[in-house]
Order: C-alpha cells, then sequence, then structure tokens
C-alpha cells in the first residue's frame, strides 16, 4: 500500500485527529520532538488532544520529497486559536491569535504505507514563514474566522478588529450602518456593557472574496437591557436570534458585514 501524503495533509486539515491517527499511523508508531516522545495510536491521540485543545492546526506544505519509506517535508503550520492556551508550546494564545512556526517533519513508513515514525523539528514562530491572507477560503482561513469569531464571542476588540479594514462597514438589519473598525468596537463596547454576545458557527462557504455564515448569536444580559433592539432584557434573560451573515473581503481583510435574522428569536427569561 503507497502512502499518499497529499492524502494526509487533506485529512489533517479536516481537523479530525481520530481519523488521522487510525488512517494514516501505525499500532506501533511513534513520534519524536523537542517535547519528548509519544508511542502507539494512543500516545499521538493524547499529544494530539492536548496540542489541539482549543488551536487549531493547519499545515501548508512548502516543499516534501517522497521515497519508498521515507517522507520529507517543509511545512508552514499555521494554529489558530479559539480559547485561552497560556501554555501553549509556540507561546501564549488568546482567543483570535494566529501564529505560524516553521516545521521539518520526516515520516518513515511500514510495509503497509503507514507512519511508523514521525521526526519533527521547530523554529521559532514567524520566523522564515510564508503568510496567508487572514480570511479566505483555505482551510487554514476558515479556521482563522473560528478564531475571529471566538475573539469577537469574547469581546477582545483588539482582537476580533484585526480582520477588518480600517473602513469596514457594519450592516445590521435594525439599525444604521456602522463605519470603521473603531466605530464596531466602540459600538460593541458600549452593548457588551449590558449584554453579551455569543456566537455559534453551524455552517460557513467562503472564498477569497467572500464568507457566508450560518450562525445563531445568543446574546446574555449581564444588566438590565429594556432598550435592547431585540426585545427588552431583564439581568440574566438570553434571547437566541438565527443569524445569516454576508462578509465582504478586501486582500483577505472583511471591508463589509451584512446581517439578516435567519428566523425568529427565542427568549430565555432569568429564574
Amino acid at each position: 500500500m503507497t502512502f499518499d501524503y497529499l492524502a494526509y495533509i487533506d485529512c489533517f486539515l479536516t481537523g479530525d485527529d481520530e481519523a488521522l491517527v487510525e488512517r494514516f499511523f501505525a499500532e506501533d508508531c511513534a513520534m519524536h520532538s523537542g517535547s519528548g516522545v509519544r508511542r502507539g495510536k494512543e500516545g499521538m491521540r493524547e499529544f494530539l488532544a492536548r496540542a489541539h485543545d482549543g488551536v487549531r492546526e493547519c499545515p501548508r506544505i512548502q516543499r516534501y520529497v517522497q521515497e519508498d519509506d521515507v517522507v520529507f517535508a517543509d511545512i508552514d503550520m499555521d494554529f489558530h486559536a479559539t480559547k485561552h492556551r497560556p501554555d501553549f508550546p509556540f507561546g501564549e494564545m488568546y482567543p483570535g491569535d494566529t501564529k505560524t512556526v516553521k516545521f521539518l517533519a520526516r515520516y518513515d513508513l511500514n510495509g503497509e504505507g503507514k507512519v511508523v515514525k514521525l521526526v519533527t523539528a521547530a523554529w521559532p514562530p514567524e520566523q522564515g514563514v510564508t503568510k496567508l491572507p487572514p480570511l479566505g477560503g483555505h482551510p487554514s482561513q476558515l479556521a482563522a474566522y473560528h478564531a475571529y469569531a471566538s475573539a469577537f464571542s469574547n469581546g477582545d476588540a483588539e482582537r476580533y478588529t484585526r480582520f477588518y479594514t480600517d473602513d469596514v462597514v457594519l450592516d445590521l438589519s435594525s439599525l444604521p450602518p456602522i463605519e470603521t473598525a473603531q466605530g464596531i468596537a466602540d459600538f460593541y463596547k458600549v452593548m457588551f456593557q449590558s449584554v453579551r454576545e455569543t456566537l455559534t458557527i453551524h455552517s460557513i462557504e467562503a472564498s477569497d472574496e467572500t464568507i457566508e455564515v450560518n450562525c445563531s448569536s445568543r446574546f446574555t444580559a449581564i444588566e438590565d437591557a429594556p432598550d435592547f433592539v431585540v426585545g427588552a432584557l431583564a439581568k440574566g434573560d438570553s434571547v437566541d436570534v438565527p443569524i445569516l451573515a454576508s462578509y465582504t473581503l478586501r486582500n483577505g481583510y472583511i471591508c463589509h458585514i451584512l446581517t439578516r435574522r435567519g428566523g425568529d428569536p427565542v427568549f430565555t427569561r432569568a429564574g
């Protein structure tokens, strides 16, 4: 059986670690890296579960060479955070952060075309790497959108506005257009003092020009909000709103956001 390295990378980019280990690694595999040695499929599963806890890892192959029983690869690896990882091996990460790390990897293969030994070496983050525009149709850019959504849900304007052009325009169905990245940050800073918004992504389709997202917004009142645009909320109340969001991209950055409701809001009252 021949090892298909490009199929391996495609599987890696799905984020399905269980499928990756089961399909491409031998039972007696071993991974050698600067942080130690992991043995067997269970060791690989444990390593990947920890490494990918709140962080999507997206390889972009720069060069690779494959012989009968070995593959050598030069990889630029993008890491996109959707949760706070103070102990991340390549430096602390917050939702919305991206780091790119250069890896050299050697994959030794057994007679069944499975990886029996993986050896990796890594450079310091951002050293000698290529970079993609922040958003677009590549799997890494889709992962970056999820990081953006997590930064927004976290109320971290410093990070979510990194994905905007300076002249971005936000069109909400119930309010006048909000202009500029700073204007959007100021609008949500005021709103978040009484009502926090959390995004749940259901589906996403993207190209280098547009992103179409089907999601739900949960608005939770941390203070009484009698004038909230969706409906009056008392402290502790929440309302779930289906949202269809269309993003226009310019050079990988969001320059226009159009949102519209995808269904009726559902209120949950405190107590």
